[in-house]
C-alpha cells in the first residue's frame, strides 16, 4: 500500500473568483503543495531532489469539481501515489470539507534530469519510500482524448508569458495554464456577446465541472502563446470546450485541454438548460 498523506488548507479571500468560489487553478496549486509535502514526509523534500539533480514535472492533470469551496472554508486533501512506471508516476488527490467530498483529481508526473530536462529512471529506493508495502502493477495510460477538428468559427487569442506565471523550474507553472484557459473562456464569451455581466444579469453562470489538461512543451518567460478554443458535445446543461495552446514562433503545441462547462442558476448553483439565445449566438464556435 502507498503512503497516504493528508494536508489541510484554509481558503483565502484572494484565491476566490468573481462567483466567490475557490478559483479552478487554485485546486491545482493545492495539489502541487500537497504533493511536495507528501514527498517530504517520506524523505524526499525539495532539497534532496536538488542534491540528486532531478525534479518532477506534471505531464497530465484531471480535476473534477463536485462542490464549490468558499472563503474561509477548510479543505483537507488526501493524496497518494497510484503507480510507478520507469520515468512516470500517477498521484491521486481527494478533497474534503467537513468530511464531504468536494473534488477529486489525479496528476501524471514525469521524473526528469534537472539539467537536461530529459526523463530519468525513478530509483528503486524512491519507489520503496513512497510505497513501502508495494503497489499493484501500473495500468496502461489511456491516450489524451481526441479533440474534434475546430469549426470555421474557432476563437483565438494571443498572450505573452509574464513573470508571475513562472515557477522555480523557470517555466510556466502547470496551474497557470488553467488561468490561461479560464481567461480564454471569458474572452470567447465576450466576443460572442455574452460578457459575464450579461450572463449574471440573465440569472445564470457557467462553471467548470471537469478539467483535463496535457502539458506537451514548457513555455518560458516572454514566450508568445496562441490559445484556440471551440465547443462540442453540447447537451441539456453542459458542453465540452476544447483548447490548444501553441507557440507561434516554432509552431509547437505547448498544451491542450478539454473542459466540461455546466450552466447553472446564478443564485442556487443548480444546473439549468443552456439558454437558447446563448447557444444560437455561439453557433459559429460549435462543432455541429
Amino acid at each position: 500500500m502507498p503512503a497516504v498523506h493528508t494536508a489541510t488548507f484554509r481558503v483565502r479571500h484572494y484565491e476566490c473568483d468573481a462567483y466567490g468560489h475557490l478559483n479552478n487553478a487554485n485546486y491545482a496549486r493545492y495539489m502541487e503543495e500537497a504533493a511536495f509535502d507528501a514527498s517530504a514526509a517520506v524523505g524526499y523534500p525539495q532539497s534532496r531532489y536538488q542534491e540528486l539533480g532531478t525534479l518532477w514535472l506534471a505531464r497530465e492533470t484531471e480535476i473534477e469539481y463536485l462542490l464549490p469551496l468558499r472563503y474561509r472554508d477548510e479543505v483537507t486533501i488526501k493524496t497518494w501515489v497510484m503507480d510507478f512506471r520507469r520515468v512516470r508516476s500517477r498521484r491521486r488527490y481527494e478533497f474534503f470539507r467537513d468530511g464531504q467530498p468536494v473534488a477529486r483529481a489525479s496528476t501524471d508526473w514525469v521524473y526528469l534530469d534537472a539539467g537536461t530536462l530529459r526523463p530519468a529512471t525513478i530509483p528503486p529506493e524512491m519507489i520503496a519510500a513512497f510505497a513501502p508495502d508495494g503497489l499493484p502493477p501500473a495500468e496502461p495510460r489511456a491516450p489524451f482524448p481526441t479533440q474534434p477538428p475546430p469549426p470555421p468559427g474557432v476563437y483565438t487569442l494571443r498572450r505573452r508569458v509574464e513573470w508571475r506565471d513562472i515557477d522555480s523550474a523557470q517555466h510556466v507553472n502547470n496551474a497557470a495554464y488553467l488561468n490561461y484557459i479560464e481567461d480564454c473562456g471569458i474572452q470567447v464569451a465576450t466576443a460572442h456577446g455574452w460578457p459575464t455581466s450579461r450572463s449574471l444579469g440573465a440569472g445564470f453562470a457557467v462553471v467548470a465541472r471537469k478539467h483535463h489538461i496535457e502539458y506537451r512543451q514548457p513555455a518560458v518567460l516572454d514566450d508568445e502563446l496562441e490559445l484556440a478554443t471551440w465547443v462540442s458535445a453540447a447537451k441539456y446543461a453542459s458542453a465540452t470546450r476544447y483548447y490548444t495552446i501553441t507557440r507561434p514562433r516554432d509552431g509547437e503545441l505547448v498544451a491542450r485541454a478539454n473542459t466540461l462547462w455546466v450552466w447553472v442558476d446564478a443564485r442556487t448553483m443548480r444546473p439549468i438548460r443552456i439558454p437558447a439565445q446563448f447557444a444560437e449566438d455561439f453557433g459559429p464556435n460549435i462543432v455541429s
